[in-house]
This record gives structure tokens, C-alpha cells and sequence, in this order.
């Protein structure tokens, strides 16, 4: 009978836990949609603030097609690439607008551009640019400059000197043969000119770094005649897309009448977010469905930019991994179709410069796909390995055309050897 009571009160117990965890099982649920609740109610108002002001401008499928001389009738289906656009996507809440219009040209355009970007003087926007730059290299700049610094400060400069200065820059990637090629370089210097002090040897190995990085194709190439091409590749994860929209931006900046080409129909919401990025920078997106073919989407691009008398097409591709055959394939269709219309003056190969020395994999792989004309690295500030970018142009003979050190619109710029020099070794951060 004991024993029957004791079981009970057991039972009772368990029970009374069973439900307590169910009382704070549910409690933790509410809170949880409370918080979301207001987290809808900030997004809203975010949101209501955004439309406001937004100008409306409708471009129809007919006048798309009349503009680009096509027959109303009888032609192939043209997809509404300015009808509408996708101003911001947050968790999943998507807020269409219209696409806003290309700028004027002349001087209210300049005064419009210049409310907008604050009419930085060129000589402003060089310092601002390298003050950036050198603060993006900071991983790197304490993770081998500052050590290679410490090792010239012994100024014995000796088996074991060598030694350590070796295993420092293949740590950064700089890799084995170009590592030995500066190692003999600096060596020859050091000789030559009875370099003693620590200070000179680093501005020596500073000149050596630079002029390793050194090419005569490192400008982007246009076309001077009219409308030209430029491709955009690399795998996901590389800051593609966000590189296009910062090149878009530098461009415009520079006076060219740049168009998106929304060519990664591969990806799910690949469309959208350059969409959103044009909507920032304010450059026409073309576009077709998710899963159309992407070689056509760049035919349409290319024949829009030329019918309204644009300057360069930046083709964005689907990220691919390199050893995807057939994407690889469905790449060099896009150049074939690309080229038919317009020359492809630059094929950029986007790299993010934390993967290291499995960039150079990929770049090799690419290169043989379509002949990559250039490098745009991104990432800069994010990895302690700087030594990729001597890598890279050296064993591929691929200019580093373009680098990036964060987030912002500005934060992407003309790869500069000296500049990207005197910056990483540049004292502080």
C-alpha cells in the first residue's frame, strides 16, 4: 500500500516537471514572438520612411521594345528588364519599387551627384582612399611586415636572418619561388649598396615588393568607339556582386554610363540583390525569370546599352566553382554570345583574398575557361595573408586590376603596386 503511495507521489512529481517544462517551454515561445512582433513593427516603419519621396516612372514592354528597334509583333519575348525594382530585402520581406532614372547629364546632373557623393576633390578622395587602404592592411601589416621589421632590426643579416625572413613571407603567401626571387633581390640590394640600417632595408624590400607587383596592362580597357563588355566571374562567397555594384559606382563616378546585366540566373535571389545594388548606385538592371538563359540576358543587356548609347555592360555570372564543367561551359557561351555584340575588354576574375593560395587555383582554372584579363581581390582587410596578391600576378601573370578593403561603395579602387606598398608598410594602422 506504501509502496503504491510512494509510486503515485512519484508519478505526481514527474508529471508536475513535465508540465513546468511545458510552462516555460510556452513562456519562451511568447517572448520570442513578441520579439519578432516588434521587430516587424521597426521594419515597417523603416520601410514607410524608404517609399517616401520615391519618384515613380513606368517604362512599358512596348516602349522597351520600340526603343530597341524590335517589331511589335513577331520578335522574341522581350523580358521587362526596368518595370519594376527591388529597393531592399530584409529577413525574408521583400518592398518593390520603380527603377529611377538614369541621371541627366550636364551640369544639374553634377549637382545632383555631388549632393549625393559630397563633391570630393580628386586630391581628397587619393588621401581618403589611402588612409583606407592602409587601414584595411592591417591584418597583414602585423602579421609579416611587423615581424620581417623586428628581424631587420637585428642588422646581422645572416643564414639565420635569411632563414627567418623566408619562412615569414611563404606564411603569407607570397609563395616559394616569388619568395626566393625577392629574398635574392633584397640580398643583391643589401650588397650593392652596403645597406646597414634596418629603416633601408625595409624601404629596399618595400621597392622590390612594388616593382614585382608592376604591369603594363593594369588599367581597365574600354571601348573608344561605342559600347563595350565587361565580365564579371568567380565563385560564391567572393564579394562578386558587391564588387560589381563598387565598380558600377567608380565608374559613374568617372563620367561612364554604365548597365547591369543580371546574368546569374543560377542563384536564388541572385537577381534581386544586384537589382537592390543598382537601385543604390543608381545604374539600369537588366533582367530576366530565375533560371532563364543567362547568355541571353547578357544579349538583352548588350543590345539595350548600345540603343541608348551606354558605355560598359557589367555582365554578373552565376558563382560557379571551378570545378563545375558544365557551368564553366555555360560561361564561355556567355563570352561567345557577349562578343558577338560588343567587344569584352575586360573578363575579371573576382578572388577573395582570405582563401589564399586556393585563389590560385581558381584563377588557373578560370583562366583556361575564358582568358581572365584581370583581378579584382577582395577582402583585403579581412586576412593577414596579404602575400596573395604577389602571388597571384606573378605565377599566373594575371594583373591585379582592382583590390577592395570593405564594405562601403567607396572601399574598391584601381590597384596601385606603389601605393599598396607604402601603405603596407606604412607605420601604425
Amino acid at each position: 500500500m506504501e509502496n503504491g503511495k510512494n509510486e503515485e507521489m512519484e508519478l505526481s512529481k514527474k508529471e508536475l516537471k513535465a508540465l513546468e517544462r511545458e510552462r516555460k517551454k510556452a513562456l519562451k515561445e511568447q517572448r520570442r514572438r513578441e520579439r519578432e512582433s516588434r521587430k516587424q513593427e521597426k521594419r515597417q516603419a523603416r520601410d514607410e520612411e524608404v517609399l517616401e519621396g520615391m519618384t515613380e516612372e513606368w517604362v512599358s514592354q512596348e516602349e522597351i521594345l520600340e526603343e530597341l528597334g524590335f517589331a511589335a509583333e513577331g520578335e522574341p519575348e522581350w523580358e521587362e528588364a526596368s518595370e519594376k525594382k527591388i529597393l531592399q530585402v530584409e529577413d525574408n520581406i521583400v518592398l518593390e519599387t520603380t527603377a529611377q532614372p538614369q541621371p541627366a547629364e550636364g551640369e544639374e546632373a553634377k549637382e545632383r551627384m555631388g549632393e549625393a557623393e559630397g563633391e570630393r576633390e580628386p586630391e581628397e578622395e587619393k588621401v581618403g582612399w589611402f588612409a583606407r587602404l592602409k587601414a584595411g592592411l592591417a591584418k597583414s601589416r602585423t602579421s609579416w611586415i611587423n615581424p620581417l621589421s623586428r628581424a631587420m632590426a637585428s642588422r646581422r643579416f645572416d643564414a639565420d636572418f635569411w632563414e627567418e625572413v623566408e619562412e615569414i613571407l611563404i606564411g603569407a603567401d607570397v609563395g616559394v619561388e616569388m619568395t626566393q626571387i625577392l629574398l635574392e633581390r633584397l640580398r643583391d640590394r643589401i650588397a650593392s649598396e652596403n645597406i646597414k640600417e634596418p629603416e633601408r632595408a625595409m624601404e629596399a624590400f618595400a621597392e622590390e615588393l612594388a616593382g614585382a607587383l608592376r604591369s603594363e596592362e593594369r588599367d581597365l580597357r574600354f571601348n573608344p568607339k561605342g559600347t563595350c563588355v565587361f565580365l564579371m566571374v568567380g565563385v560564391n562567397g567572393t564579394g562578386k556582386t558587391t564588387t560589381i555594384a563598387k565598380l558600377a559606382h567608380m565608374l559613374k563616378n568617372e563620367g561612364k554610363k554604365v548597365i547591369l546585366a543580371a546574368a546569374d540566373t543560377f542563384r536564388a535571389a541572385g537577381i534581386e540583390q544586384l537589382e537592390i545594388w543598382g537601385e543604390r548606385v543608381g545604374v539600369h538592371t537588366v533582367k530576366h525569370r530565375q533560371g532563364a538563359d543567362a547568355a541571353a540576358v547578357a544579349f538583352d543587356a548588350i543590345q539595350s546599352a548600345k540603343a541608348r548609347g551606354m558605355d560598359v555592360v557589367i555582365v554578373d555570372t552565376a558563382g560557379r566553382l571551378h570545378t563545375k564543367v558544365n557551368l564553366m561551359e555555360e560561361l564561355k557561351k556567355i563570352k561567345r554570345v557577349a562578343e558577338r555584340e560588343a567587344p569584352v575588354t575586360e573578363s575579371l576574375l573576382v578572388i577573395d583574398a582570405t582563401t589564399g593560395q586556393n585563389g590560385l587555383v581558381q584563377a588557373k582554372l578560370f583562366q583556361e575557361a575564358i582568358d581572365i584579363t584581370g583581378v579584382v581581390l577582395t577582402k583585403l582587410d579581412g586576412t593577414a595573408r596579404g602575400g596573395i596578391v604577389v602571388a597571384i600576378q606573378h605565377e599566373l601573370g594575371i594583373p591585379i586590376k582592382l583590390i577592395g578593403v570593405g564594405e562601403g561603395l567607396e572601399d574598391l579602387h584601381l590597384f596601385d603596386p606603389e601605393e599598396f606598398s607604402r601603405a603596407l608598410f606604412a607605420p601604425g594602422v
